[in-house]
């Protein structure tokens, strides 16, 4: 029987700290402030988002993600932050 090689997952480490890679697609709101009728009103939908980032944290309210970050400090740029409810999938990406 051949033992299942694990999965390696795209990630770094910071401060002993391990951030997971993750593909997170999610619904963003769609507004508009002009006059509409009816059937405009209804055909009205969320856009369908894709983001890409280290996940930070996550709990059951948000989560927290970041794209760049400071090889020698634990500094962290291009930040979120997503209500968990607007959230439709996160896929941990792979090596």
């Amino acid at each position: 029987m051949r033992k299942r090689k694990k999965a390696k997952f795209r990630h770094i480490i910071i401060d002993k700290k391990k951030y997971y890679f993750y593909s997170i697609k999610w619904l963003d709101i769609l507004g508009d402030a002009g006059h509409a009728d009816s059937k405009d009103f209804f055909n009205m939908r969320p856009a369908k988002m894709v983001s890409q980032g280290y996940v930070f944290k996550k709990d059951k309210k948000y989560l927290w993600t970041f794209a760049s970050y400071d090889e020698n400090e634990a500094v962290f740029s291009d930040r979120n932050c997503f209500p968990i409810g607007c959230i439709v999938s996160m896929t941990k990406i792979e090596v």
